[in-house]
């Protein structure tokens, strides 16, 4: 059976669906013909992130709950009369859990577990939980696969870590039926400029200087629409309950690199400074992740389409064209 035929007519909801990557992925569910149900975190304002940008016709068919992932109540009732939840609701970044670790660790972690108890008592037929590749750490060896030693470098990540062990513990303790997707750096439109290549891109659009933290380290890039299909991926193969799966390019650049390949695309002759605020603490500071991803193209028949260089041209297109979103040059955590 198709992606298409599987995914048509069924009920999921999505956490994290105001955000980056969820908000693509309520988009390419909806095309997929599923009914889409959006759990956005409640704000006085009624904020619904990157879901105001979708189009009229995919608005019209969208189904928003507001809620906070730490309020069990709040969500077992967006959870209740779904087939699919894909869980990407999340404190994602790392300066920000520097500061507030129990925050983080709230929300990543409780609601993690509210979202499976809700999973396992509602008779959920498959979640979707998304790590993240930094809880691998810095890379012992490369290039990373599913064993490799987990680290928490940050409180994020440590956040991180204990998520993907409860869902792993719902798994063999109740047979809920997780799938683990683990994203490699995903970038595209709609990131904030708190990721590395919005940031970079901003300021090189914008100004003579551009302000970064350590230039040495080396990631790998995945654009948003791979990961997305990663995503899809995991919700309709069948007999892949329990797998943890990395989602990345298996291809490496540092920041510095990165930073010189964005510049010449925007015909930018900027000047890289080093900022001291942008630099995790020494011991914290993940040097390099390079994805394995054999065990996705196994199990799910997943491999990324979109090159660097194409993706970056993608992105760049799109932050030109909405750069009064952005504060230019704010850290952003």
């Amino acid at each position: 059976m198709t992606t298409e035929k599987v995914l048509t007519g069924k009920r999921v909801l999505v956490t994290g669906a105001a955000g980056f990557i969820g908000s693509h992925l309520v988009e390419r569910l909806q095309n997929l013909g599923a009914q889409v149900r959006a759990f956005v975190r409640y704000t006085s304002r009624g904020d619904e992130g990157w879901l105001n940008t979708l189009s009229a016709e995919h608005k019209r068919g969208l189904e928003i709950v507001f809620g906070d992932l730490r309020d069990p109540n709040a969500v077992r009732r967006a959870v209740a009369d779904t087939h699919i939840v894909f869980h990407l609701g999340a404190l994602i970044s790392i300066p920000y859990s520097y500061l507030h670790p129990y925050e983080v660790a709230e929300v990543n972690l409780m609601g993690t577990l509210n979202v499976l108890m809700a999973v396992r008592d509602l008779g959920v037929e498959r979640l979707i939980h998304t790590s993240s590749s930094e809880v691998y750490g810095s890379a012992r060896y490369v290039p990373i696969d599913e064993n490799h030693p987990l680290q928490g470098q940050s409180p994020y990540s440590a956040s991180k870590i204990g998520a993907d062990m409860l869902a792993e513990s719902f798994y063999r303790a109740y047979n809920v039926p997780v799938v683990t997707v683990r994203p490699f750096n995903t970038y595209g439109p709609r990131q904030s400029a708190r990721a590395v290549i919005p940031a970079i891109i901003t300021q090189a659009l914008a100004g003579e200087i551009i302000r970064l933290g350590n230039l040495s380290t080396r990631r790998d890039f995945t654009y948003v629409s791979d990961t997305v299909e990663g995503f899809v991926l995991a919700a309709s193969v069948p007999g892949i309950e329990g797998s943890v799966l990395n989602l990345g390019s298996n291809q490496e650049i540092s920041i510095g690199d990165l930073c010189q390949l964005i510049l010449a695309k925007t015909g930018n002759l900027a000047r890289v400074e080093q900022e001291e605020q942008r630099l995790r603490p020494e011991k914290s500071e993940v040097v390099r992740l390079l994805s394995d991803n054999r065990q996705a193209r196994k199990c799910l028949g997943w491999e990324p389409k979109v090159s660097l260089e194409e993706g970056l041209d993608l992105t760049i297109e799109w932050i030109r064209a909405n750069l009064h979103r952005f504060r230019v040059g704010y850290y952003e955590i």
